[in-house]
Protein backbone atom coordinates (compact mmCIF):
# COMPACT_ATOMS: atom_id res chain seq x y z
CA UNK A 1 0.00 0.00 0.00
CA UNK A 2 1.45 3.38 -1.05
CA UNK A 3 0.98 6.87 0.36
CA UNK A 4 0.01 9.86 -1.75
CA UNK A 5 3.05 12.05 -2.58
CA UNK A 6 1.82 14.96 -0.47
CA UNK A 7 1.51 12.72 2.61
CA UNK A 8 5.00 11.33 2.10
CA UNK A 9 6.35 14.85 1.74
CA UNK A 10 4.70 15.97 4.97
CA UNK A 11 6.24 13.01 6.79
CA UNK A 12 9.65 13.94 5.42
CA UNK A 13 9.36 17.52 6.62
CA UNK A 14 7.77 16.94 10.04
CA UNK A 15 10.23 18.46 12.57
CA UNK A 16 11.62 16.06 15.13
CA UNK A 17 8.53 13.85 15.18
CA UNK A 18 9.37 11.18 12.64
CA UNK A 19 12.69 9.93 11.42
CA UNK A 20 12.21 11.53 8.01
CA UNK A 21 13.10 14.99 9.34
CA UNK A 22 16.20 15.71 7.30
CA UNK A 23 17.04 15.49 3.64
CA UNK A 24 19.99 13.51 2.40
CA UNK A 25 23.34 15.24 2.72
CA UNK A 26 22.16 18.42 4.44
CA UNK A 27 23.84 17.61 7.77
CA UNK A 28 20.59 18.14 9.71
CA UNK A 29 19.65 16.40 12.91
CA UNK A 30 17.45 13.35 12.49
CA UNK A 31 15.36 12.20 15.42
CA UNK A 32 14.41 8.54 15.56
CA UNK A 33 11.42 7.92 17.82
CA UNK A 34 11.24 4.53 19.52
CA UNK A 35 8.17 3.44 21.48
CA UNK A 36 8.71 0.76 24.10
CA UNK A 37 7.19 -0.72 27.25
CA UNK A 38 9.72 -0.66 30.06
CA UNK A 39 7.81 -3.01 32.35
CA UNK A 40 6.86 -5.49 29.65
CA UNK A 41 10.23 -7.06 30.19
CA UNK A 42 10.11 -9.44 27.23
CA UNK A 43 10.77 -6.40 25.04
CA UNK A 44 13.90 -5.20 26.87
CA UNK A 45 16.28 -5.97 23.99
CA UNK A 46 14.35 -3.42 21.92
CA UNK A 47 13.63 -1.08 24.80
CA UNK A 48 14.75 -0.87 28.43
CA UNK A 49 18.01 -2.81 28.19
CA UNK A 50 18.86 -1.54 24.72
CA UNK A 51 18.37 2.03 25.88
CA UNK A 52 20.58 1.58 28.94
CA UNK A 53 23.38 -0.01 26.90
CA UNK A 54 23.41 2.76 24.30
CA UNK A 55 23.97 0.33 21.45
CA UNK A 56 21.48 1.97 19.08
CA UNK A 57 23.08 5.37 19.44
CA UNK A 58 26.50 3.81 18.78
CA UNK A 59 25.22 2.12 15.63
CA UNK A 60 23.73 5.39 14.41
CA UNK A 61 26.98 7.23 15.05
CA UNK A 62 28.80 4.66 12.94
CA UNK A 63 26.68 5.39 9.85
CA UNK A 64 28.86 8.39 8.90
CA UNK A 65 26.27 9.69 6.44
CA UNK A 66 26.62 13.37 7.28
CA UNK A 67 23.71 13.42 9.73
CA UNK A 68 23.47 13.85 13.47
CA UNK A 69 21.12 11.30 15.00
CA UNK A 70 19.13 11.57 18.20
CA UNK A 71 16.92 8.88 19.70
CA UNK A 72 13.69 9.82 21.41
CA UNK A 73 12.76 6.91 23.68
CA UNK A 74 9.06 6.98 24.60
CA UNK A 75 7.89 4.64 27.36
CA UNK A 76 4.31 3.34 27.41
CA UNK A 77 2.36 0.93 29.61
CA UNK A 78 0.83 -1.03 26.72
CA UNK A 79 1.09 -1.49 22.98
CA UNK A 80 -2.12 0.40 22.10
CA UNK A 81 -0.73 3.96 22.44
CA UNK A 82 2.40 2.93 20.54
CA UNK A 83 0.19 1.78 17.67
CA UNK A 84 -1.79 5.04 17.81
CA UNK A 85 1.41 7.08 17.62
CA UNK A 86 2.82 4.94 14.83
CA UNK A 87 -0.25 5.36 12.64
CA UNK A 88 -0.04 9.10 13.33
CA UNK A 89 3.54 9.08 12.02
CA UNK A 90 5.00 10.02 15.41
CA UNK A 91 6.73 6.76 16.35
CA UNK A 92 9.08 5.04 13.91
CA UNK A 93 9.82 1.77 15.72
CA UNK A 94 7.79 0.07 18.46
CA UNK A 95 7.79 -3.15 20.45
CA UNK A 96 4.82 -5.09 21.83
CA UNK A 97 3.26 -8.53 22.31
CA UNK A 98 1.84 -10.78 19.62
CA UNK A 99 -1.82 -9.80 19.93
CA UNK A 100 -1.06 -6.04 20.04
CA UNK A 101 1.21 -6.61 17.03
CA UNK A 102 -1.77 -7.94 15.09
CA UNK A 103 -3.86 -4.94 16.10
CA UNK A 104 -0.91 -2.78 15.02
CA UNK A 105 -1.02 -4.49 11.62
CA UNK A 106 -4.80 -4.10 11.33
CA UNK A 107 -4.84 -0.41 12.31
CA UNK A 108 -1.96 0.40 10.00
CA UNK A 109 -3.71 -1.20 7.04
CA UNK A 110 -7.05 0.36 7.95
CA UNK A 111 -5.59 3.87 8.14
CA UNK A 112 -3.34 3.56 5.12
CA UNK A 113 -0.23 3.70 7.34
CA UNK A 114 1.07 0.12 7.10
CA UNK A 115 3.51 -1.32 9.63
CA UNK A 116 5.59 -4.48 9.59
CA UNK A 117 6.94 -7.00 12.07
CA UNK A 118 10.71 -6.73 11.59
CA UNK A 119 12.17 -8.79 14.45
CA UNK A 120 11.38 -10.73 17.63
CA UNK A 121 12.41 -9.89 21.20
CA UNK A 122 11.41 -12.61 23.70
CA UNK A 123 9.34 -15.74 23.06
CA UNK A 124 8.13 -18.97 24.64
CA UNK A 125 7.27 -21.80 22.27
CA UNK A 126 4.65 -23.27 24.62
CA UNK A 127 2.92 -20.05 25.73
CA UNK A 128 4.40 -19.72 29.22
CA UNK A 129 4.58 -15.91 29.09
CA UNK A 130 0.92 -15.66 30.16
CA UNK A 131 -0.50 -16.97 33.43
CA UNK A 132 -3.86 -16.98 35.19
CA UNK A 133 -3.55 -16.28 38.91
CA UNK A 134 -5.88 -16.09 41.89
CA UNK A 135 -5.59 -14.53 45.34
CA UNK A 136 -3.36 -16.38 47.83
CA UNK A 137 -6.30 -17.60 49.91
CA UNK A 138 -8.51 -18.59 46.98
CA UNK A 139 -10.11 -22.04 46.94
CA UNK A 140 -10.15 -22.09 43.13
CA UNK A 141 -8.00 -25.00 42.00
CA UNK A 142 -8.74 -25.49 38.30
CA UNK A 143 -10.03 -23.72 35.21
CA UNK A 144 -13.46 -25.29 35.59
CA UNK A 145 -13.73 -23.51 38.94
CA UNK A 146 -13.80 -20.22 37.03
CA UNK A 147 -17.27 -20.90 35.68
CA UNK A 148 -19.48 -17.97 36.71
CA UNK A 149 -16.57 -16.11 38.30
CA UNK A 150 -15.21 -12.62 37.67
CA UNK A 151 -11.95 -12.73 35.76
CA UNK A 152 -9.86 -9.63 35.03
CA UNK A 153 -7.79 -9.38 31.86
CA UNK A 154 -6.84 -6.83 29.21
CA UNK A 155 -9.02 -7.48 26.17
CA UNK A 156 -6.93 -7.65 23.02
CA UNK A 157 -3.79 -8.74 24.87
CA UNK A 158 -2.00 -12.08 24.63
CA UNK A 159 -3.13 -12.78 28.20
CA UNK A 160 -6.74 -12.44 27.06
CA UNK A 161 -5.98 -14.85 24.24
CA UNK A 162 -4.64 -17.35 26.75
CA UNK A 163 -7.77 -16.96 28.88
CA UNK A 164 -10.09 -17.46 25.90
CA UNK A 165 -8.29 -20.55 24.65
CA UNK A 166 -7.89 -22.08 28.11
CA UNK A 167 -11.59 -21.65 28.89
CA UNK A 168 -12.58 -23.14 25.55
CA UNK A 169 -10.44 -26.22 26.22
CA UNK A 170 -12.07 -26.52 29.64
CA UNK A 171 -15.51 -26.47 28.03
CA UNK A 172 -16.40 -22.97 29.21
CA UNK A 173 -17.80 -20.30 26.89
CA UNK A 174 -15.29 -17.41 27.25
CA UNK A 175 -18.07 -14.88 26.57
CA UNK A 176 -20.91 -16.31 28.65
CA UNK A 177 -19.28 -18.74 31.06
CA UNK A 178 -17.43 -16.09 33.09
CA UNK A 179 -17.83 -12.39 33.85
CA UNK A 180 -14.86 -10.86 32.07
CA UNK A 181 -13.51 -7.58 33.44
CA UNK A 182 -11.60 -5.60 30.82
CA UNK A 183 -8.91 -3.91 32.91
CA UNK A 184 -5.32 -2.77 32.65
CA UNK A 185 -2.91 -5.02 34.62
CA UNK A 186 -2.49 -2.61 37.55
CA UNK A 187 -6.26 -2.15 37.87
CA UNK A 188 -6.82 -5.90 37.66
CA UNK A 189 -4.22 -6.45 40.34
CA UNK A 190 -6.08 -4.10 42.66
CA UNK A 191 -9.36 -5.82 41.82
CA UNK A 192 -7.86 -9.20 42.70
CA UNK A 193 -6.54 -7.89 46.02
CA UNK A 194 -9.87 -6.22 46.83
CA UNK A 195 -11.85 -9.35 46.05
CA UNK A 196 -13.80 -7.74 43.20
CA UNK A 197 -12.09 -10.16 40.77
CA UNK A 198 -11.76 -13.88 41.42
CA UNK A 199 -8.87 -14.36 39.03
CA UNK A 200 -6.49 -12.40 36.83
CA UNK A 201 -5.10 -13.40 33.43
CA UNK A 202 -2.06 -11.33 32.54
CA UNK A 203 1.23 -11.25 30.67
CA UNK A 204 4.83 -10.93 31.76
CA UNK A 205 5.83 -9.67 34.31
CA UNK A 206 2.60 -9.34 36.31
CA UNK A 207 1.97 -12.99 37.29
CA UNK A 208 5.54 -13.52 38.46
CA UNK A 209 5.57 -10.19 40.27
CA UNK A 210 2.35 -10.92 42.16
CA UNK A 211 3.50 -14.42 43.07
CA UNK A 212 6.86 -13.09 44.27
CA UNK A 213 5.09 -10.48 46.41
CA UNK A 214 2.77 -13.08 47.90
CA UNK A 215 -0.26 -11.32 46.40
CA UNK A 216 -1.30 -14.15 44.09
CA UNK A 217 -0.81 -17.80 43.26
CA UNK A 218 -0.88 -19.49 39.88
CA UNK A 219 -4.07 -21.18 38.72
CA UNK A 220 -3.16 -21.91 35.10
CA UNK A 221 0.18 -22.03 33.28
CA UNK A 222 -0.24 -20.65 29.75
CA UNK A 223 2.30 -23.22 28.53
CA UNK A 224 -0.45 -25.83 28.93
CA UNK A 225 -1.78 -24.55 25.61
CA UNK A 226 1.47 -25.52 23.89
CA UNK A 227 1.08 -22.58 21.50
CA UNK A 228 3.91 -20.04 21.06
CA UNK A 229 3.66 -16.52 22.47
CA UNK A 230 6.15 -13.76 21.78
CA UNK A 231 6.94 -10.06 21.68
CA UNK A 232 8.37 -8.33 18.66
CA UNK A 233 9.44 -5.14 16.93
CA UNK A 234 7.23 -3.32 14.45
CA UNK A 235 8.23 -0.47 12.15
CA UNK A 236 6.31 1.93 9.94
CA UNK A 237 6.55 0.94 6.28
CA UNK A 238 7.29 4.48 5.11
CA UNK A 239 10.03 4.88 7.73
CA UNK A 240 11.62 1.55 6.73
CA UNK A 241 11.61 2.52 3.08
CA UNK A 242 12.92 6.05 3.70
CA UNK A 243 15.54 5.10 6.31
CA UNK A 244 16.51 1.44 5.75
CA UNK A 245 20.03 1.96 7.12
CA UNK A 246 18.59 3.43 10.34
CA UNK A 247 16.25 0.46 10.79
CA UNK A 248 19.13 -1.91 10.12
CA UNK A 249 21.20 -0.03 12.71
CA UNK A 250 18.41 -0.59 15.23
CA UNK A 251 18.25 -4.30 14.43
CA UNK A 252 22.03 -4.66 14.72
CA UNK A 253 21.85 -2.92 18.10
CA UNK A 254 18.97 -5.15 19.19
CA UNK A 255 21.03 -8.23 18.29
CA UNK A 256 23.91 -6.85 20.37
CA UNK A 257 21.57 -6.27 23.32
CA UNK A 258 20.25 -9.81 22.89
CA UNK A 259 23.77 -11.22 22.99
CA UNK A 260 24.52 -9.14 26.08
CA UNK A 261 21.42 -10.43 27.87
CA UNK A 262 22.25 -14.03 27.01
CA UNK A 263 25.89 -13.65 28.05
CA UNK A 264 25.20 -11.64 31.22
CA UNK A 265 21.69 -12.61 32.39
CA UNK A 266 22.15 -11.55 36.01
CA UNK A 267 23.68 -8.17 35.13
CA UNK A 268 20.92 -7.63 32.55
CA UNK A 269 18.24 -8.46 35.12
CA UNK A 270 19.77 -6.04 37.61
CA UNK A 271 19.91 -3.33 34.94
CA UNK A 272 16.27 -3.80 33.93
CA UNK A 273 15.22 -3.92 37.58
CA UNK A 274 16.94 -0.61 38.26
CA UNK A 275 15.26 1.03 35.27
CA UNK A 276 11.76 -0.32 35.92
CA UNK A 277 11.47 -0.67 39.69
CA UNK A 278 10.64 -4.36 39.29
CA UNK A 279 12.41 -6.81 41.62
CA UNK A 280 15.46 -8.27 39.90
CA UNK A 281 14.32 -11.72 41.03
CA UNK A 282 11.15 -11.31 38.96
CA UNK A 283 13.01 -10.01 35.92
CA UNK A 284 15.33 -13.02 36.10
CA UNK A 285 12.38 -15.43 36.30
CA UNK A 286 11.44 -14.38 32.78
CA UNK A 287 14.73 -13.16 31.28
CA UNK A 288 17.28 -15.39 32.98
CA UNK A 289 19.56 -18.07 31.55
CA UNK A 290 16.76 -20.65 31.77
CA UNK A 291 13.95 -18.16 32.10
CA UNK A 292 10.42 -18.37 30.75
CA UNK A 293 11.44 -16.23 27.76
CA UNK A 294 14.04 -16.98 25.11
CA UNK A 295 15.53 -13.92 23.43
CA UNK A 296 16.36 -13.97 19.75
CA UNK A 297 15.79 -11.48 16.94
CA UNK A 298 15.00 -14.12 14.31
CA UNK A 299 11.39 -14.39 13.12
CA UNK A 300 10.85 -18.12 13.50
CA UNK A 301 8.23 -19.94 11.38
CA UNK A 302 6.59 -21.28 14.56
CA UNK A 303 5.96 -17.72 15.73
CA UNK A 304 4.48 -16.64 12.40
CA UNK A 305 2.23 -19.71 12.45
CA UNK A 306 1.05 -18.85 15.97
CA UNK A 307 0.38 -15.28 14.87
CA UNK A 308 -1.93 -16.58 12.16
CA UNK A 309 -3.83 -18.66 14.71
CA UNK A 310 -4.19 -15.61 16.96
CA UNK A 311 -6.17 -13.71 14.32
CA UNK A 312 -9.32 -15.78 14.98
CA UNK A 313 -9.29 -14.81 18.66
CA UNK A 314 -9.17 -11.10 17.83
CA UNK A 315 -11.85 -11.51 15.16
CA UNK A 316 -14.19 -13.28 17.57
CA UNK A 317 -13.73 -10.39 20.01
CA UNK A 318 -14.56 -8.02 17.14
CA UNK A 319 -11.24 -6.21 17.62
CA UNK A 320 -10.04 -6.78 14.06
CA UNK A 321 -11.16 -8.23 10.76
CA UNK A 322 -8.98 -10.45 8.59
CA UNK A 323 -5.24 -9.76 8.79
CA UNK A 324 -2.72 -10.68 6.12
CA UNK A 325 0.00 -11.95 8.43
CA UNK A 326 2.34 -12.86 5.59
CA UNK A 327 2.28 -9.26 4.35
CA UNK A 328 2.77 -7.93 7.88
CA UNK A 329 5.89 -10.01 8.50
CA UNK A 330 8.95 -8.49 6.82
CA UNK A 331 12.29 -10.06 7.69
CA UNK A 332 14.35 -8.43 4.92
CA UNK A 333 15.81 -5.75 7.20
CA UNK A 334 16.90 -8.05 10.01
CA UNK A 335 18.36 -10.50 7.49
CA UNK A 336 20.40 -7.72 5.91
CA UNK A 337 21.42 -6.32 9.30
CA UNK A 338 22.70 -9.66 10.61
CA UNK A 339 23.97 -11.25 7.41
CA UNK A 340 25.10 -14.87 7.78
CA UNK A 341 24.48 -14.72 11.52
CA UNK A 342 20.73 -14.62 10.89
CA UNK A 343 20.56 -18.27 9.81
CA UNK A 344 22.29 -19.33 13.03
CA UNK A 345 19.81 -17.37 15.12
CA UNK A 346 16.88 -18.77 13.17
CA UNK A 347 18.04 -22.33 13.86
CA UNK A 348 18.83 -21.73 17.55
CA UNK A 349 16.67 -23.50 20.11
CA UNK A 350 15.68 -22.40 23.64
CA UNK A 351 17.99 -23.42 26.47
CA UNK A 352 17.15 -26.72 28.14
CA UNK A 353 15.08 -26.47 31.32
CA UNK A 354 17.13 -26.30 34.52
CA UNK A 355 16.78 -25.44 38.18
CA UNK A 356 18.68 -22.34 39.34
CA UNK A 357 19.63 -20.69 42.60
CA UNK A 358 20.64 -17.04 42.81
CA UNK A 359 22.86 -16.79 45.90
CA UNK A 360 22.80 -13.50 47.81
CA UNK A 361 25.51 -11.14 46.65
CA UNK A 362 26.39 -13.31 43.65
CA UNK A 363 26.81 -12.12 40.08
CA UNK A 364 26.07 -15.58 38.72
CA UNK A 365 23.49 -18.24 39.46
CA UNK A 366 24.04 -21.92 40.22
CA UNK A 367 22.32 -24.47 37.98
CA UNK A 368 21.13 -27.93 39.00
CA UNK A 369 20.05 -30.84 36.81
CA UNK A 370 17.24 -31.91 39.13
CA UNK A 371 14.85 -29.97 41.40
CA UNK A 372 15.83 -32.22 44.31
CA UNK A 373 19.45 -31.06 43.98
CA UNK A 374 18.30 -27.46 44.15
CA UNK A 375 16.19 -28.20 47.22
CA UNK A 376 19.18 -29.83 48.90
CA UNK A 377 21.27 -26.70 48.24
CA UNK A 378 18.53 -24.35 49.46
CA UNK A 379 18.06 -26.43 52.60
CA UNK A 380 21.78 -26.13 53.38
CA UNK A 381 21.97 -22.40 52.55
CA UNK A 382 18.63 -21.04 53.79
CA UNK A 383 20.01 -17.62 54.71
CA UNK A 384 22.16 -17.30 51.61
CA UNK A 385 19.59 -17.66 48.83
CA UNK A 386 18.23 -14.62 47.02
CA UNK A 387 15.91 -16.62 44.77
CA UNK A 388 15.40 -20.22 43.68
CA UNK A 389 13.77 -21.27 40.42
CA UNK A 390 12.48 -24.63 39.18
CA UNK A 391 10.93 -25.75 35.86
CA UNK A 392 7.42 -27.18 35.81
CA UNK A 393 7.73 -30.97 35.47
CA UNK A 394 5.16 -30.98 32.65
CA UNK A 395 5.57 -27.72 30.72
CA UNK A 396 9.10 -26.63 31.62
CA UNK A 397 7.88 -23.18 32.67
CA UNK A 398 10.24 -21.71 35.27
CA UNK A 399 8.70 -20.68 38.59
CA UNK A 400 9.80 -19.67 42.06
CA UNK A 401 10.61 -22.82 44.04
CA UNK A 402 8.80 -21.59 47.14
CA UNK A 403 5.68 -20.74 45.10
CA UNK A 404 5.54 -24.00 43.13
CA UNK A 405 3.17 -26.89 43.84
CA UNK A 406 5.36 -29.83 44.87
CA UNK A 407 4.66 -33.51 44.29
CA UNK A 408 6.45 -36.45 45.87
CA UNK A 409 6.57 -39.52 43.64
CA UNK A 410 8.68 -42.19 45.26
CA UNK A 411 12.15 -40.68 45.46
CA UNK A 412 11.31 -37.89 43.04
CA UNK A 413 10.39 -34.34 44.01
CA UNK A 414 8.56 -32.64 41.17
CA UNK A 415 7.53 -28.96 40.91
CA UNK A 416 4.52 -27.58 39.07
CA UNK A 417 3.40 -24.01 38.40
CA UNK A 418 -0.30 -24.67 38.95
CA UNK A 419 -2.33 -27.05 41.15
CA UNK A 420 -4.27 -28.49 38.21
CA UNK A 421 -1.16 -29.76 36.42
CA UNK A 422 0.17 -31.16 39.69
CA UNK A 423 -3.10 -32.97 40.31
CA UNK A 424 -3.12 -34.33 36.77
CA UNK A 425 0.31 -35.85 37.42
CA UNK A 426 -0.81 -37.30 40.75
CA UNK A 427 -3.89 -38.87 39.14
CA UNK A 428 -1.72 -40.52 36.50
CA UNK A 429 0.92 -41.82 38.91
CA UNK A 430 -0.19 -44.11 41.71
CA UNK A 431 1.43 -43.27 45.03
CA UNK A 432 2.32 -39.72 44.04
CA UNK A 433 0.97 -36.95 46.26
CA UNK A 434 1.07 -33.19 46.70
CA UNK A 435 3.32 -31.98 49.53
CA UNK A 436 4.27 -28.61 50.97
CA UNK A 437 7.42 -26.74 50.03
CA UNK A 438 8.67 -27.15 53.60
CA UNK A 439 8.18 -30.90 53.35
CA UNK A 440 9.96 -30.96 50.00
CA UNK A 441 12.94 -29.19 51.59
CA UNK A 442 12.98 -31.71 54.46
CA UNK A 443 12.92 -34.64 52.08
CA UNK A 444 15.83 -33.20 50.06
CA UNK A 445 18.02 -32.27 53.02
Amino acid sequence: MKHKPVVAAMLLLAPLTACGSAQAGDGSTVTVTVGYQSKTINTVTAGTLLRSLGYFEKQLNSLHDGKTYKVDWQDYATGAPITAQMTAGKIDIGSMGDFPLLINAARGTQLGKPTHLVSVTGYNLRGGLNTIVTSPGSKLASLTDLRGKKVSTSVGSAADGTLVRALQRAGIDPDKGIEKLNQQPAVGTSALSAGSADALSQFVAWPGLLAHQGKAKALYDGAELNLPTFHGVTAREDFAQQRPTVLEAFLKAQAEATDYLNAHPVAAAESVAKATGLPAEVVYLYNGAHGIATFDTAIKPQLVSALKQDVSVLKSAKLTGDIDVDSFVDDQYVKKALGSDYAKRLAAAPAAAASEVWPKGASETKSFKAPAELLSYVSAHKDGVRAAYVPDATTGTLWFADKAVWVADGGQLLPFVAPETAQAYVSAHGGARVITYANALERAS
